[in-house]
């Protein structure tokens, strides 16, 4: 969600309306098949939302309502002003439906408080009890009464709009029969947005809380941003900013009301996190669920996978289906997509989701229209560059496997025999490990399958690899390494990155649509990577500092992944204390650290111990 306001607003509005395989290049097919109008619902409590309805015009058959909730605007506004294509994708938008855009409590043209994912209330004991399944209820029931449908309701959107479908779910009015939540938030604290397992993401919340919630203007349809800054050196800028209390201030975040002031007060997970967390309300969910997501999802890869694995667990005999593709955010809403950074996918496979599944879905379950027989599971394993099926996520032949490091940068199924055996490296958050080896002022958005030889070269990078495998091996499930680690400091954080490294003189051959031939020998290409906030190491709601020189048990969760290791490849995991500035500079010192001073940041020497008694290893899902 959080590239930047003006990014994300460009690219998810325009996900639910222009993402089709004919682009439509200006209004006229929507106005010659569609009559908007535009109202304002009153929801329960009085709040009116404001709602952009688009209609068939073809009037002899009565359509399903497919809904789209949105803090990002509903624009153009006007009635006489209308959308160049509507739905999530182009089939949808000529297969005729009822589109529904509205602007989500709060935001542009809507009355009302907005709250960023606001608290779920199971029980609700009056009126002036609401969020957002009762604001998504009571639009329902006034679409039922004011348009010519058949009883249908649907509702999708990417990234914070897939919040609010996940939202809409419990609690669901009766007629909304199919909901496809994609790349949802769901949890801001432990994997989505804001902080990962407690480290705070700073480059993507500087730059999007910067525009999102100013001041908005008195018509309801912009809003001004806190502060405006550019930089063409996102590291160095970050690096010169210095400890993050600054931005507490003129002429960043002065406002106390402020969204990002309300981020940095709970640098805990607390009360505020918790309540936040909708993945704990999808009980007994009634409509049929698509949840939609991408492996280079650099937002919300956790949101996907954990809101599907929460409907699977509390919900008994759903039916929710997953589909996980070779994208980043939302870019399955893309025209086409056939490639991305160094991966060569061989087809398109937006055509494939679009028609062959998305389309079927909402078709099916809001028109009765052909079938819709997808398996429970459809994941686009990268590597092999093929679709694979599964009756459950993750597979039952999916076998964690331990991985162990040793003292020779090995990594292999053995336990370690030293006595005694460590590897360390000295962490200084003076010149912390970049993220990217890419300079510039946005994030890289390729990160997530970059090369990795920029770090693996550094001497705050200790890497551990396989022998050349003999065979394929393909990983389908959770990662999690569990580190046996010592520091001189209080705190640290810890850096995981899972990668498949290219066999030497490796090349990806040219492709019919133009592509030239790419030179892969070594190329260290990450599969998966995730960060930990040391102090967070046993509670995410109660830190503690680390005690010098100690030897603990650090578990890093990285997400769930779905990618072969060809024969000839290695398989390698790089560790480092820093990944900067998509993550801010730990002070490796127990403190606030959005209140810490510069004299808070210390060098601090970090061991990985692999002996027999304290062995580091990685769990890796070997599918067998």
């Amino acid at each position: 969600m959080k590239i930047s306001f003006l990014c994300c607003l460009l690219l998810v509005t325009s996900f639910f309306s222009n993402a089709q395989n004919t682009t439509v290049q200006d209004t006229s097919w929507v106005r010659n098949n569609y009559k908007k109008t535009e109202q304002y619902i009153t929801m329960r409590d009085g709040v009116k939302l404001f709602t952009a309805i688009y209609t068939p015009i073809d009037s002899s058959q009565s359509y399903p309502i497919l809904m789209h909730r949105t803090p990002y605007s509903v624009r153009p506004y006007g009635a006489n002003n209308y959308r160049r294509s509507l739905g999530p994708n182009g089939y949808l938008m000529r297969e005729k439906y009822i589109f529904v855009y509205q602007d989500a409590r709060g935001r542009y043209k809507s009355e009302g408080n907005f709250r960023e994912m606001t608290p779920a209330i199971d029980v609700k004991k009056s009126n002036k009890d609401v969020d957002e399944s009762s604001d998504t209820y009571d639009t329902i029931e006034w679409l039922l009464k004011n348009t010519k449908n058949n009883g249908n309701v649907g509702q999708s959107g990417i990234s914070f709009p897939g919040y609010y479908s996940s939202a809409g779910l419990p609690d669901a009015h009766p007629a909304l029969k199919a909901v496809s939540p994609q790349a949802p938030m769901s949890d801001e604290f432990i994997g989505d947005d804001c902080y990962h397992n407690g480290a705070f993401f700073l480059m993507d919340n500087f730059g999007f809380y910067s525009g999102f919630d100013g001041p908005k203007s008195q018509d309801g349809q912009n809003y001004q941003s806190h502060f405006n800054v550019k930089f063409n050196d996102a590291y160095q800028y970050f690096l010169d900013f210095g400890p993050l209390k600054k931005a507490n201030a003129a002429p960043y975040f002065a406002d106390e009301n402020s969204i990002w002031r309300q981020t940095v007060a709970h640098p805990v997970y607390d009360e505020f996190w918790q309540s936040r967390n909708i993945k704990n309300h999808l009980k007994n969910i009634k409509p049929a669920v698509l949840i939609v997501g991408g492996w280079f999802d650099a937002e919300d890869l956790y949101g996907a996978l954990k809101t599907y694995a929460a409907i699977e667990k509390q919900t008994p005999g759903n039916n929710n289906r997953l589909v996980m593709g070779p994208w980043t955010h939302g870019g399955w809403a893309s025209p086409s997509w056939k490639s991305f950074a160094q991966y060569q996918f061989g087809a398109d496979v937006n055509k494939y989701f679009q028609e062959e599944i998305e389309t079927r879905f909402f078709n099916f379950y809001l028109k009765g229209k052909g079938t819709f027989d997808q398996p429970e599971v459809t994941v686009f394993e990268t590597g092999s560059n093929q679709w694979k099926n599964y009756d459950v996520w993750p597979p039952k032949n999916s076998q964690p496997t331990s991985y162990y490091f040793d003292a020779k940068g090995k990594l292999s199924t053995t336990k370690p025999t030293a006595a005694k055996s460590a590897s360390e490296y000295e962490s200084d958050p003076a010149k912390p490990v970049p993220y990217t080896n890419v300079i510039g002022g946005n994030r890289n958005n390729e990160y997530m399958a970059e090369d990795q030889r920029f770090a693996a070269r550094r001497p705050d990078v200790l890497t551990f690899q396989t022998d050349t495998l003999t065979d394929d091996v393909t990983l389908t499930g959770e990662i999690i390494a569990n580190l046996m680690v010592s520091t001189t400091g209080t705190d640290a954080d810890f850096i995981v990155k899972v990668i498949d490294v290219w066999p030497a003189g490796a090349t990806l051959p040219a492709t019919q649509d133009g592509q030239r031939a790419i030179q892969m020998g070594g190329y260290q290409q990450m599969v998966r990577a995730e960060v930990l906030r040391g102090k967070f190491r046993n509670s995410f709601s109660k830190p503690e500092p680390f005690i010098k020189d100690k030897i603990e048990k650090v578990t890093v969760k990285l997400n769930e992944t779905a990618h072969t290791f060809k024969k000839g490849h290695r398989i390698m995991v790089q560790v480092q204390s820093s990944w900067f500035p998509l993550v801010d500079r730990n002070p490796q010192k127990f403190v606030n650290i959005f209140e810490a001073n510069e004299s808070d940041f210390q060098k601090s020497r970090i061991t990985i111990h692999h002996d027999s008694k304290n062995s580091s290893s990685i769990l890796l899902p070997v599918l067998k």
